[in-house]
């Protein structure tokens, strides 16, 4: 089923299977989400949890037993129940089920709430870990937006833009994350943007699949110089941020995709209580994390 919030500026539709965007117009109803081509990429915008991309031979460890997992988890294919809705907010909920529990064994409680603020859309994930043992897990989102975002551009004129308009401002040294042929993690090296935080975007830049960075300022602005409108990814609690499109391929989106962790090291079945990075809910504990994406029209 899917579900539109609106307010003045935004029309946001969202379906509940996996909780993902659909759609996101302005007030002139021009679209800025990717619509899906199976072509290219058939998805739109999944969520993801309990794990962030591949695991080594699509399983881990915990307490000495071993489980299966698809890529990014299992919330992209699940359906959520829509607990709570309003004109410009629509809560959606999964529960934990005898599926979830084959791949992933915690009784939890995973929301995404979506609300409009003027031409924000605040993204806030909360999972709870109604469990009575300590759980562990990724989350994040992938996003994918039209590129280009209006007529008369290419794909070669657009850049994202790191920090605010003066310029990056990092949060530490730019790392990149380094993959194996398999997109397993083979560890990092420093990375440089251009001039100004930018990272000028081109088709062949993904030909090794996603460019994965750490240590980069916690926005990020899709725009072309000579463009009216734009898109602002906003981060603050995400330690990675991922940028791809179908590799070898003339894809017309691009992937924004604010990660708390990492895949699977190269090479090792991970056991998912001592793999780094992810985070650690306790017995009755509740997490919380919010981003946004801006329209700018």
């Amino acid at each position: 089923m899917k579900y539109t919030i609106r307010n003045e500026y935004l029309d946001v539709t969202v379906q509940t299977l996996g909780g993902s965007l659909c759609s996101i117009r302005d007030r002139d109803q021009n679209e800025y989400l990717w619509q899906g081509d199976a072509a290219y990429w058939s998805d739109q915008a999944p969520n993801l949890f309990p794990y962030i991309a591949r695991m080594t031979e699509g399983k881990y460890t915990l307490d000495g037993r071993e489980y299966h997992m698809d890529i990014h988890g299992f919330v992209k294919d699940s359906e959520m129940e829509a607990a709570e809705r309003g004109v410009s907010r629509l809560l959606l909920r999964l529960r934990d089920n005898e599926g979830t529990l084959a791949q992933y064994p915690y009784h939890f409680c995973y929301e995404i709430e979506y609300s409009l603020e003027e031409s924000r859309i605040a993204v806030t994930y909360r999972v709870i870990n109604e469990d009575r043992k300590t759980m562990y897990f990724g989350i994040g989102g992938h996003p994918g937006f039209r590129v280009p975002l209006e007529d008369g551009l290419r794909f070669e004129d657009y850049e994202l833009r790191f920090g605010g308009d003066g310029g990056a401002s990092s949060r530490g040294e730019i790392r990149r994350v380094m993959f194996s042929p398999a997109c397993f993690v083979t560890g990092t090296v420093p990375y440089e943007l251009a001039e100004g935080g930018i990272l000028p975007l081109r088709h062949g830049l993904f030909d090794d699949d996603a460019i994965v960075l750490t240590g980069v300022p916690s926005s990020v602005c899709l725009r072309a110089e000579n463009g009216r409108r734009a898109v602002r990814v906003s981060y603050p609690q995400m330690t990675y941020l991922g940028v791809w499109h179908k590799p070898h391929s003339d894809a017309p989106y691009v992937c924004i995709e604010p990660w708390s962790s990492l895949p699977s090291r190269e090479g090792i079945v991970e056991e998912l209580s001592a793999q780094p990075g992810l985070i650690a809910l306790g017995a009755g504990e509740r997490y919380e994390n919010r981003w946004e994406i801006g329209i700018i029209s």
